[in-house]
């Protein structure tokens, strides 16, 4: 007799019938213009933070290609899929994963941003995951053959993994944890394992208390946020970023926004998160500038404290339409787009933030909150040699597919239709290197566009001097 087990592994080895392992080294069958798309993506977002969006965007391919999560859904919306579709990151590239504290203080690694998250193909988070490690290993001049074969590894981890999480118990996939104590016993050099270590004493220094000196300052009439340009500043002082008519100035009393999506904010939370929140009182907001991908959209910092003055700083961030709403063929169930990005965080990540939540602001825009550097930690990539590259992105592959077993219950039909060859892993840096080699011209017709003048860049210092005068 055949076991549920089977039947559903043999559903997914059916699956290569019509869409084979090695056709998902396929590019884009269309053209489009890069530019264009960068057009519609800057839709939305803050005009006089736009240039800097693009600034940023200018350093480099690799920063580049963070930045355009859109062009890549766009190209992989005509491009082969097994059709086994479940909740997924939708802007998985490898400066997308990294530290964050459990509610019980165990820092874990794994994904963290979830801006873009939306059901879709499962294939579409390792090819960006993958095609941004060949990105990343030219950037860091360690050549195509390093790049390649970072590629290949991020696709052969994510097949091992997921056979492992096929002979699993439910239950034991929602719970195993992917800690910094599991990757120092998984290290394989000496070199990754200092750098573990590194990260875990900088993550201990990376507390609310710890971070309150650095970010805040004590006034008479409490506590206020420092300005930090172009990163932080206060909105009251800096009307010049807005528009006339936009409508986060048509509202008479700043303060009266902020309590109207604090209690929206709070109808969100489990109920002993909102009685610990309750115990905290506010003190200041300030704006931020987030990221490359981000630069644009809203973002605020809250800052609030106990009794004990001890600091509480929620990150609050807008939340747009993900990129792949218009090309993945799957629709979300959330018309509110911050309850979209939490709700697909909760789902893929082992533990999240104990202050997750989601509000619509006056103006009508979604926000979801969570905690600002709480224990978080980003991958220095720019330190990272061809080693430690490659032991980075074994360690991605294991992450992304311990997220989707759990996000999507699918590891028997994923794993089927793998298999146990390297078929899929082939193609998956096959794809990798050619798309690496697509980003790079439409980086130079963006690097053209800017020069130009058909899109205007700023760097950092002309902004913050902007914002000074």
């Amino acid at each position: 007799m055949t076991s549920r087990l089977q039947e559903r592994q043999q559903r997914g080895r059916a699956l290569r019938d019509t869409c084979s392992r090695k056709s998902h080294a396929e590019q884009a069958q269309h053209q489009r213009d890069p530019i264009d798309l960068l057009m519609q993506s800057s839709e939305g977002r803050l005009p006089r933070l736009v240039p800097l969006r693009y600034g940023r965007m200018l350093a480099s391919p690799f920063a580049f290609y963070r930045g355009t999560a859109l062009l890549q859904a766009h190209d992989l919306a005509s491009t082969p899929i097994s059709g086994l579709r479940q909740q997924i990151c939708g802007d998985c590239h490898l400066m997308n994963f990294g530290g964050f504290a459990s509610p019980e203080r165990t820092l874990l690694f794994g994904i963290n941003d979830f801006d873009e998250t939306h059901p879709g193909p499962w294939e579409w988070d390792i090819k960006r995951l993958a095609a941004s490690f060949m990105v990343a290993a030219r950037h860091l001049n360690h050549g195509d053959k390093i790049g390649k074969e970072a590629a290949y590894i991020v696709a052969a981890s994510y097949q091992k993994h997921m056979q492992r999480y096929t002979l699993m118990g439910e239950l034991d996939i929602w719970y195993e944890k992917i800690s910094f104590e599991t990757l120092l016993a998984h290290a394989e050099s000496t070199a990754t394992r200092q750098r573990i270590e590194r990260g875990i004493h900088k993550a201990k220094g990376r507390t609310h208390q710890d971070i309150l000196p650095k970010l805040a300052e004590k006034t008479a009439d409490g506590w206020r946020i420092r300005d930090s340009l172009p990163s932080v500043f206060h909105l009251q002082d800096h009307h010049m970023l807005f528009d006339a008519d936009d409508q986060w100035l048509q509202q008479d009393d700043w303060q009266q926004r902020i309590d109207k999506m604090m209690r929206d904010y709070q109808t969100t939370m489990v109920a002993d998160r909102k009685i610990l929140l309750n115990r905290y009182q506010y003190q200041d907001t300030a704006y931020k500038v987030v990221g490359v991908g981000s630069v644009g959209t809203r973002c605020l910092v809250m800052l609030l404290t106990d009794v004990h003055e001890q600091p509480l700083f929620l990150q609050i961030k807008e939340a747009r339409p993900s990129v792949l709403a218009q090309y993945a063929g799957s629709a979300t169930p959330y018309q509110q787009q911050g309850r979209r990005v939490v709700e697909g965080q909760r789902l893929m990540q082992v533990a999240s933030d104990i202050f997750l939540g989601w509000a619509t602001s006056p103006s009508g825009r979604h926000f979801y909150f969570r905690q600002l550097r709480d224990m978080k930690l980003s991958p220095e990539v720019e330190m990272y040699s061809s080693e430690i590259l490659l032991e980075y992105a074994e360690l991605c592959g294991w992450v992304l597919a311990r997220a989707h077993a759990k996000a999507g219950g699918l590891a028997p039909e994923i794993s089927g239709y793998l298999g146990k060859g390297d078929a899929f892993a082939k193609a998956i840096s096959s794809y990798s290197a050619v798309y690496a080699d697509q980003v790079e011209r439409d980086f130079e017709k963006f690097t053209h566009a800017c020069r130009s003048g058909k899109l205007i860049a700023q760097t950092e210092a002309d902004f913050a001097s902007d914002l000074r005068v």
